[in-house]
């Protein structure tokens, strides 16, 4: 078996479609041992074709919102090749719609599925990484979450879904921090391809060129979450990375900027020309994507 995954027992969820499928097409190449998890049938039949093609895969249907359920997956893992390794975040959903029409139920599900179907399987994981670390047993753990430009930016048409993917790379942040202690390595991918998810929303720029190297093309992301997942990336957590196409970047999120102080409080008729230097002696923010 060869790979830099070689061996190493890996979640992927929402596996059926787009990213998630491609994931798992590079993770069982890089020899990795999947459960694959989705909400429909897709999933099955992937892991069949996996399997038909020498590699290791069981798939599991089911909702990674759900707190039991997400439990019942690290579990899966577990039980069936003895340990987990690697747990990639993949799942998530868009009810794209300006804020001020935007209903409750809109809000709602996409916060459940995207921010709460990563906390749930992480946390979880973590549980179980952290009762080997405490068992004395070696740890290298991998987790990579999926945030997005529209987490990192916003995005017009997307309060929703930028909210939660905002709230996945912070996330991420301080889970590589608490969970550095039990040997779990935590980062995430902002990504930009074409899937059933972004075709709706971006189908100009998402169209396949009729020659040459397919920018869009779900699987140029997966090599790279193929290596956050492995062991060579134990030097790397709490880290976002920018990826479309053949282009890999770091974000850099926010930072403490300029500052004007006293030593009392601010009166309010004081603040405006304050402001007015503190915006001058500062770079203008990235635009949000659609303004």
């Amino acid at each position: 078996m060869t790979g830099v995954c070689a061996g190493r027992s890996v979640i992927i969820t929402g596996a059926g479609q787009g990213l998630g499928r491609a994931h798992a097409r590079e993770f069982a190449r890089q020899g990795a041992r999947l459960v694959l998890n989705d909400t429909g049938a897709a999933v099955r039949a992937l892991a069949d074709e996996i399997n038909a093609d020498g590699g290791e895969a069981v798939a599991s249907v089911g909702d990674v919102a759900t707190w039991d359920y997400a439990e019942t997956l690290v579990n899966l893992a577990v039980d069936t090749y003895g340990t987990l390794d690697t747990l990639v975040n993949n799942a998530g959903i868009n009810r794209d719609r300006m804020l001020v029409t935007m209903t409750e139920r809109e809000w709602d599900d996409v916060l459940r599925v995207d921010l709460k179907g990563h906390f749930a399987p992480l946390r979880h994981a973590a549980a179980y990484w952290r009762e080997k670390a405490k068992a004395g047993e070696p740890v290298a753990a991998r987790v990579v979450n999926t945030s997005s430009g529209a987490g990192l930016l916003g995005s017009v048409g997307q309060g929703n879904y930028a909210a939660a993917k905002a709230g996945i790379a912070v996330l991420t942040q301080i889970a590589a921090v608490e969970m550095a202690r039990y040997g779990i390595v935590v980062n995430a991918i902002a990504p930009s391809a074409r899937t059933p998810m972004t075709e709706a929303v971006f189908a100009e720029t998402m169209a396949k060129p009729e020659h040459g190297f397919d920018a869009m093309d779900p699987a140029n992301v997966s090599p790279l979450v193929a290596w956050l997942g492995s062991t060579e990336a134990a030097g790397v957590t709490g880290r976002v990375f920018e990826i479309a196409g053949g282009e890999v970047s770091l974000a850099d999120g926010w930072r403490h900027g300029v500052a004007a102080s006293k030593n009392t409080r601010w009166e309010a008729r004081e603040l405006g020309p304050v402001i007015e230097d503190l915006l001058a002696k500062s770079e203008a923010p990235a635009p949000v994507y659609g303004a």
